[in-house]
Formats: C-alpha cells, sequence, structure tokens
C-alpha cells in the first residue's frame, strides 16, 4: 500500500489578521509547517498552532522564510547564503522553544515561499541552509522537491530528506512549480486539485503532499483530497 504524509502551511496570521483555516486543515492534515515569524506568524500564533497540532496529533515542524511580510515571503531578496543559513537558524530556535514547552519534539524543516525556491536551485544557499539545520538537529526531517540543490545538500549531510508534491499547483515541464505570476500557477477547482493529489501520491516519487491553507476553497480541497486518496487505496501517515 502506498503511504503519503499530507501537510499544510498553518500559523500564517499575525496579531488580530488571520491567514488560512488552520482549525479545520488540522483535522485532515498529518504534518504542520509553522509559520516562524518571519513572512508570518507570531509568539502568540506560534503558541496556538502548537497546542492545535498537539490536540489534534499533528506532527509539528518549522516553516522559515525571507524577513518580508509586505510580499508574505513570496519574492526573492537578495541575501547571501550565511544570512539564509542565519535566517533559518534563528526560526527554528523561535518554534522549538513552544514546541519544547509543549513536551514534544520537532519533527521537520519545510522552507517557505521564495526561500524554497532558491534553495532549490541555488548550490551555497542549499548547503548554507542544510550546514544551520545539521547544527541544530540532524535527526530532523527536511521536506523539498525531490532532486533539487537541497536535495543534493541533504543528502551529503546525512539529513533526510523528505520529497514532496503539490496538489494545488501546476507544474513546470522541467518538475518545478510553475511561477505564481503565471495565469494557472495555483490550481483552483477541487476536483482537479483532488486528482493531481491522488496523481502525484501514486507516481512514487514523492512521500508528503502539500496542500496550501491559505486558498479560497482550503477546507473543501482538503476533505475531498483525503477522500480521494483513501478510494485510491493510499495509506494517510507522518513520515519519520
Amino acid at each position: 500500500m502506498t503511504t503519503i504524509d499530507l501537510n499544510a502551511d498553518i500559523g500564517e496570521g499575525f496579531g488580530a489578521y488571520e491567514c488560512g483555516a488552520d482549525e479545520y486543515l488540522l483535522k485532515y492534515i498529518t504534518s504542520a509547517n509553522i509559520a516562524c515569524g518571519f513572512h508570518a506568524g507570531d509568539p502568540h500564533i506560534m503558541r496556538k498552532t502548537v497546542e492545535g497540532c498537539l490536540k489534534e496529533g499533528v506532527a509539528m515542524g518549522a516553516h522559515p522564510g525571507l524577513p518580508d511580510r509586505l510580499g508574505f515571503g513570496r519574492r526573492e531578496l537578495a541575501v547571501t547564503p550565511e544570512e539564509a543559513g542565519d535566517f533559518v537558524l534563528y526560526q527554528i530556535g523561535a518554534l522549538h522553544s513552544f514546541v519544547k514547552a509543549a513536551g514534544v519534539k520537532l519533527h521537520h524543516i519545510k522552507l517557505h515561499g521564495a526561500l524554497y525556491h532558491m534553495a532549490s536551485k541555488q548550490a551555497e544557499m542549499a548547503q548554507a541552509i542544510v550546514k544551520s539545520i545539521h547544527q541544530f538537529e540532524p535527526d530532523l526531517l527536511l521536506y523539498g522537491l525531490s532532486g533539487s540543490q537541497l536535495h543534493l545538500a541533504a543528502n551529503n549531510k546525512g539529513i533526510r530528506f523528505i520529497s514532496e508534491g503539490f496538489a494545488d499547483r501546476a507544474y513546470m515541464p522541467d518538475g518545478s512549480l510553475a511561477p505564481r505570476h503565471l495565469p494557472g500557477a495555483v490550481l483552483e477547482e477541487t476536483e482537479a486539485i483532488a486528482h493531481q493529489a491522488v496523481s502525484l501520491a501514486l507516481g512514487g516519487k514523492i512521500q508528503t503532499l502539500c496542500l496550501h491553507g491559505d486558498t479560497q476553497k482550503a477546507q473543501e480541497h482538503a476533505k475531498r483530497i483525503l477522500q480521494s486518496l483513501q478510494l485510491a487505496g493510499v495509506n494517510i501517515q507522518t513520515q519519520g
């Protein structure tokens, strides 16, 4: 039986501003990528999100991004590999404080937005980020695109890499994600998203499947994805 992990980016509000259907998504996913305060999130939201994950039995991961609230971490910034490594280490430490206080352990790391794409393509940045993760905790899992520079850097450093697919994002011919500025880059129709989720899960190339929680019909998408995967005989379970 094929086994797949379902993950979602959550805790991406800030102050009085909410973002995403976190409470609902936690009932469907098996691992959560929690914003750590740079692109979104704040100390209070981090604590509440960790408590929500604990209640629903969802594995907790850090979701570090670039320091760009205005652009939601989706704009590339001119940062050096060393700066990127420091950004990641800082944010892991912030979330780790709340996870440890809750009496559990951090499960994985998944980079956010532009940082995710930059580390997938830039070897030196990927190496710096993986070095920071390894220095913090070499047993953490690292989610990312299969065959990317981040994947290679993780293998070289002995970090376990979990290949990720996206249920609600269009792909380019080379296997990379379609840039968000292109028409159709973000899938919106529930059935199309569910179909892609099953196709990716059964394709044998990924171990975790991401659903974005900040889309308009995230609740509907999450429910249909889970139903479709189960009907296809896919076992839903956290990796690791």
